[in-house]
Parts: structure tokens; sequence; C-alpha cells
């Protein structure tokens, strides 16, 4: 049986923020809203599908990259969840949650193979110079989702170093708070 509620419900979109050195994957958006500019690859979720799903759908429909979400293992080519962009405003379109992931390819060592497609007019590697974070430079909010996804890479490196340094007895005291 299907609900309804009284309260408006957003939709839900997630945006890919692809690293390889000094570069992110961008996508030339072929539609309106931004038609024409740079942007994040990444799209609306489907309904039965999760949020981690649509990044792997959308970063492959629109750049034809398939990466796995958040292996611990394989760092390299794994996509983790950044936060979700909830400001009013954020797309045109209406009111948009968009939950954003990161994936550094510093340390991938397989093909990196790159072709447009779906709602994407062109895929390419962009070096993230300073006037890419200018106001107005990427569609939407994608300037700010960069930068926080910036931010967050370099996070894991630190929980990385220190993993070895807990046990299980540390771990079982951080879990239980």
């Amino acid at each position: 049986m299907k609900h309804t509620y009284d309260y408006p419900r957003p939709a839900l979109t997630v945006d890919c923020v692809v690293l390889d050195g000094s570069r992110v994957l961008l996508i030339k958006r072929r539609d309106e809203p931004f038609k024409g500019m740079w942007a994040l690859p990444g799209g609306y979720v489907n309904e039965g599908e999760s949020a981690e799903e649509a990044a792997q759908r959308e970063l492959e429909e629109e750049t034809g990259l398939r990466l796995v979400v958040n292996d611990v293992y394989h760092r390299a080519a794994s996509l983790v969840q950044v936060r979700a962009f909830t400001t009013p405003g954020r797309d045109p379109r209406g009111w948009v949650v968009s939950v954003a992931f990161v994936a550094s390819l510093d340390d991938y060592e397989g093909p990196i193979i790159i072709k447009a497609g779906d709602d994407a007019a062109a895929a390419e590697w962009v070096e993230m110079t300073g006037d890419l974070f200018e106001p107005g430079r990427l569609a939407f909010d994608h300037v700010e989702i960069l930068r926080s996804a910036l931010e967050q890479d370099a996070a894991p490196v630190l929980v990385m170093n220190a993993a070895p340094a807990l046990t299980p007895g540390h771990a079982q005291s951080v879990s239980s708070y």
C-alpha cells in the first residue's frame, strides 16, 4: 500500500567528484538547466535505488567510468560519500537534495577511458586551477561540492595511517559511543 503524506518531499540526486592528481572529471551539460556548462557527473536517484547505486549508474552513464562504492580495502577507484547538500534553491528545477561522492584515481593502475553519454554532451578531465573555483564556473552548487570533496579526500589518509594502531578493543570502545 502506498503512503501519502501532508509534507512536501524533495527530489534526491547524486553528484560524483572523481579526482586524478590535479584534475577532476567534469561533464558538459547537454540539457537545461545550465546547458553547455561544466558540471560534476550525477543525476536523479531512481525509485527503489540507493544513492550509492545511483552514483555508480550516473557516473557510468555520463562518463563510461565504472567505480565501486566504499571499498575500504581498495580505496583507489572507490566512491566514498562526502555529505548531503541541501541548500534551498541549489537547483532551479525545484527542491533537490544531493548526496555527493568522491573517488581518487591517483593510485588506480588500470586504463581510464572516458566517453560522454546519456545527458552529457562531453566528458573531460579538467585541471583544478584557481579559476575553476570561481562562482558561476560550474553548474548548480558544484563548486561547493568540489571543495567539500577535496577536503574529505585528504581525511581518509589520516584514518588509514592510524588504523594499524587500533586494536579490536579500541574499535569496540569507539563503536559503543
